[in-house]
């Protein structure tokens, strides 16, 4: 399998934290000020290239670095592409128009690449109607042709409370702002092998997952994913199309993220902590 990419080169402008001056008011009356870091928000506009056709797909609000990996996350998460090799390029817009060009990413395709255009209308459709039926969410995902995730078994060594260990010394934007989400993807043989943070959780797995298909670990087998915050039906799906077959929250998940893991099999966790989890789905994985 081939992929091949055309470089970015990221402005040197492009910061991820900005610092504020603040006003800190303390309980017997008295202020002082000091400068607070802040997660940068910024919207980055996504569009699709194909056969001299170019449409804008979504605008996300998120903290700008790893946009190349955002962008492909996003597009392959999303169900709009399922072929690697049809790739053929991720570049910032050259449009003079704009202003700044650095929140703009296209991604080009090759001639002839069939896209998934049913599910842009099903994302337009979720925003537009504050949300649509499970049964109709699970069914569109069934029509993906999506299989099982192929995870083996968890060796009967591994700690996921060192997890938590390598996420939480990884996380130096959290560290800075305390403003972030972060996705930490694991082998099975414990280690760390990437984390991405930004102030939205859904733009922090979709990172991770174009990481993977820059590295070619997709389907991610024998890998877990650890989340910092609750698990919703939208990670769930994006697990699932990267062929993550195991996914770890330190909060709860929703009651559709569940009925999605048990469809597909994919072993679910919530509620991490040191000594405990919570185990949802496909525990058979767990020695």
């Amino acid at each position: 399998m081939s992929l091949i990419f055309i470089s970015i080169h990221l402005s040197k402008s492009v910061k991820s934290i900005r610092e504020f001056k603040v006003k800190v008011l303390q309980k017997d009356g008295s202020r002082n000020s000091l400068l607070d870091a802040v997660a940068v928000e910024e919207p980055l506009e996504i569009r699709l290239s194909v056969d001299g056709f170019t449409l804008r797909i979504a605008t996300t609000m998120r903290t700008p670095g790893n946009d190349k990996e955002l962008a492909l996350g996003f597009l392959w998460s999303e169900g709009l592409i399922r072929d690697i090799e049809s790739i053929q390029s991720v570049k910032r817009s050259t449009d003079p128009r704009l202003e700044v060009s650095e929140n703009l990413i296209v991604v080009e395709l090759s001639a002839g690449t069939r896209v998934a255009w049913s599910r842009l209308n099903r994302r337009k459709d979720v925003q537009s109607s504050c949300g649509i039926c499970g049964r109709q969410s699970l069914q569109s995902l069934k029509n993906l042709e999506i299989s099982q995730p192929r995870g083996a078994p968890w060796p009967r060594d591994l700690s996921l409370g060192t997890f938590l260990e390598q996420l939480s010394s990884s996380q130096n934007m959290f560290r800075s702002t305390g403003g972030v989400h972060a996705s930490g993807l694991f082998h099975y043989d414990g280690n760390l092998i990437c984390l991405r943070e930004d102030v939205g959780r859904h733009n922090a797995l979709d990172k991770v997952v174009g990481w993977s298909l820059d590295k070619k670990f997709v389907p991610a087998e024998d890998s877990i994913l650890l989340v910092s915050g609750r698990i919703s039906f939208e990670l769930v799906q994006k697990a699932l199309l990267a062929g993550i077959p195991n996914l770890v929250g330190i909060g709860a998940p929703s009651s559709l993220a569940i009925e999605l893991a048990e469809e597909f099999d994919l072993t679910l966790l919530g509620f991490l902590r040191e000594n405990s989890v919570n185990v949802y789905s496909g525990d058979w994985r767990i020695s």
